[in-house]
């Protein structure tokens, strides 16, 4: 259970409020559903009010980001709404690179493709790569959304920075911290010291080594030193792109520090939200991750990323988090894809180049109602359509997904806008009593 979000006839933010007080408004017809997600009404009448402070808290992550609006009151501070936001950056980078592989292989049969380009251009000033500028633009995108229908007063982001020679290995120091791990080592000689020049899978020696990727490099593994191994021609052909756990030698797969591709996202984009969430003319504070983490273990609150979010900075030495709050799950999922035609395995076209984006008035990925009155798809279904040209839709449900259903059955409940949210999580910020 979380806070309705509420804005007045003129589509100024008012207080938010609690779920049965909408109710009451709507069920007499004082107020109307603006948005589904997040859930916002507009007041039929009102127009204007008094306001409280309200902050939003923003717990960036490389996978997903916290966020929380948190309301300054007579019994201190509350959370009164909460969201995980899961970011596609990988899925951007399969994107890229999938494009990429079929320029190359245009290029390399000699047929039609796009001429190079000049290299006479330059990335402007805070350039970031699409990956992780999709982070910054979709948390971007939400509190500038929280922003028009809460009266946000302040913003707090914890700006935390990750040491990735620590995490690899925790106790270097001194003179070593400064020189690195291959300090007076060519790569390939620090792995034959490092595996005792034999190879990690069959253990031959005296046999030509190649240089192997522990977590492949098709499976988000990196080029670091602490994913590369020695293996013989043999194990690394059989292996592929196996793991070197699902290759049956978990032992080497347990050498292999956890990844840092997450904590080099983070401090990338950090600064670059920063200079973003200033934008919004709000005073922006921050705050460490040490501090967050205090703050959460002090009020013996459970991790998760919204409530990291709302122990942000000195604002979260003290705030109450109901344990009945149930954070909003959101996942970008971007607006569609360029392709015009899909393939068939040989790479020739298998349907018609795109027709209009809206059929009868709806979109694929709108939020839907379809309400059947007979038929085998009979009863009331809720959930995100896929148009087809002929008038016959697709809806997906949480749980089936029901095909041809005829589009005048449909009632528009929110159209797409490159996200998709789950409200089937569940609060877990007081861990339970024993």
């Amino acid at each position: 259970m979380q806070y309705v979000l509420v804005i007045d006839k003129h589509t100024q933010p008012l207080m938010p409020c609690h779920p049965a007080r909408a109710r009451e408004l709507l069920k007499a017809g004082k107020a109307a559903v603006y948005r589904r997600y997040p859930f916002t009404i507009i007041l039929r009448e009102r127009d204007g009010g008094d306001t409280q402070p309200v902050e939003v808290k923003v717990d960036p992550g490389s996978r997903e980001t916290g966020i929380a609006l948190v309301v300054e009151g007579k019994h201190g501070r509350r959370v009164i709404w909460a969201a995980n936001l899961a970011h596609r950056g990988q899925a951007v980078r399969d994107k890229l690179e999938k494009r990429r592989a079929v320029r190359r292989s245009r290029r390399a049969r000699h047929t039609r493709y796009r001429a190079p380009r000049f290299l006479n251009r330059r990335r402007a000033d805070g350039w970031l790569p699409p990956s992780l500028k999709s982070r910054v633009d979709n948390v971007t995108t939400l509190v500038k959304r929280l922003h028009g229908v809460c009266p946000v007063t302040t913003v707090a982001q914890e700006l935390v920075k990750f040491d990735t020679q620590a995490l690899q290995n925790p106790e270097i120091a001194g003179v070593e911290y400064q020189q690195g791990t291959l300090a007076g080592y060519e790569v390939r000689e620090y792995l034959l010291e490092k595996w005792k020049r034999t190879c990690a899978y069959c253990g031959k020696t005296d046999t030509p080594l190649e240089i192997e990727h522990i977590m492949p490099r098709a499976r988000g593994g990196s080029d670091r030193v602490s994913n590369l191994t020695l293996a013989c021609h043999d194990c690394n052909q059989a292996k592929g792109t196996q793991t070197a756990a699902e290759f049956g030698h978990p032992n080497v797969q347990q050498q292999a520090t956890a990844p840092l591709k997450d904590a080099a996202a983070v401090n990338t984009t950090r600064w670059a939200l920063y200079h973003r969430l200033t934008t919004f003319g709000l005073p922006v504070s921050v705050g460490t991750g040490g501090r967050t983490k205090y703050n959460r273990i002090k009020q013996g609150y459970a991790k998760d990323h919204w409530i990291d979010a709302a122990c942000i900075g000195v604002s979260g030495e003290q705030v109450f988090i109901p344990p009945t709050v149930s954070p909003l799950r959101i996942t970008a999922t971007g607006r569609g894809s360029r392709q015009m035609c899909r393939m068939d395995k040989f790479g020739f076209p298998r349907t018609s180049p795109k027709a209009a984006k809206r059929v009868h008035g709806f979109q694929t990925g709108d939020m839907v109602r379809a309400v059947v009155p007979s038929g085998r798809h009979a009863g009331t279904h809720i959930g995100r359509v896929a148009v087809r040209s002929l008038g016959k839709f697709n809806i997906t449900t949480t749980t089936v997904t029901r095909q041809g259903i005829h589009f005048r059955h449909f009632i528009l409940l929110q159209q797409t806008d490159g996200y998709a949210y789950d409200v089937t999580q569940k609060g877990a910020a007081v861990p339970p009593q024993v």
